[in-house]
């Protein structure tokens, strides 16, 4: 088997998101392999082409028409694409940074906010109403309201247990997984995995994202779209900040026990 296309393929994560998995990380890989060994494209550059590219969809979307709502939606997918590469090409090459993965999660984010934005102006051109602009705030707000739980429950265990990262980090060494899909596994197990990811889709993430709002330019359909993703939000960022009390009060009773 080739061995510069199996190396790539180790730097695809174990446990990527559900659109991601299958579809765009894959096609990064393969595009990798013709581009990663060009010194002068780094990985930051391709976080900033990544962003550039997702800026440009917001374009066409805000443009509206069925013509820009295709070509927002491809080129959705190729910012997608490009944010999986740069982290593929860092792993490839070894030079991993925190302020690379900085960059990376940052744009990430910057970018959802101004697709569902874009999206709810949109819709708002359409229909001349402003529910779709209503959808696309609470969805956006409680979006980063599950993000927004992580770090502030991270920051309350971290004012008490300063050694918090480290059991984190043995915790997930050992949870760490092991390939069972992929290059050089047969044609059942890859059905196998790829029927496992599908449950994914639940999870409301980047991943599903990616595939909701190209979906939703191509057959416009941007208001039953902007109220899946507000309902999902609404549920999961209610549900993150609950769970996350809930377990910060068992992590609270157990050090007082100790």
């Amino acid at each position: 088997m080739n061995v510069k296309l199996t190396n790539l393929w180790a730097t695809k994560t174990k446990d990527d998101e559900w659109w991601s998995s299958f579809i765009t990380s894959p096609l990064a890989i393969a595009i990798n392999y013709f581009v990663v060994d060009f010194k002068w494209l780094t990985p930051n550059k391709i976080t900033l082409i990544s962003f550039l590219t997702a800026i440009v969809s917001v374009l066409f979307i805000i443009t509206g028409g069925t013509q820009s709502f295709i070509i927002a939606a491809v080129l959705i997918h190729l910012s997608h694409v490009f944010d999986c590469m740069d982290g593929q090409m860092a792993r490839y090459r070894k030079t991993t940074s925190l302020s690379g993965s900085f960059y990376d999660k940052l744009t990430d984010e910057i970018q959802v906010i101004l697709w569902f934005g874009a999206i709810g102006s949109a819709a708002y051109s359409q229909s001349h109403n402003v529910l779709p602009v209503f959808l696309a705030f609470i969805g956006v707000a409680f979006y980063l309201l599950r993000g927004y739980v992580k770090y502030v429950k991270i920051y309350t265990v971290m004012s008490r247990d300063s050694q918090y990262f480290e059991t984190v980090c043995k915790e997930k060494l050992a949870e760490r997984k092991e390939d069972n899909a992929g290059l050089g596994f047969s044609f059942l197990e890859n059905l196998k995995w790829f029927i496992a990811e599908q449950r994914k889709i639940l999870l409301f993430n980047e991943g599903v994202f990616i595939f909701m709002l190209s979906l939703a330019l191509v057959l416009d359909l941007l208001i039953p779209m902007l109220w899946v993703f507000a309902i999902s939000q609404l549920y999961l960022g209610l549900a993150r900040s609950l769970q996350g009390g809930v377990q910060l009060q068992k992590k609270l009773k157990i050090s007082v026990e100790k």
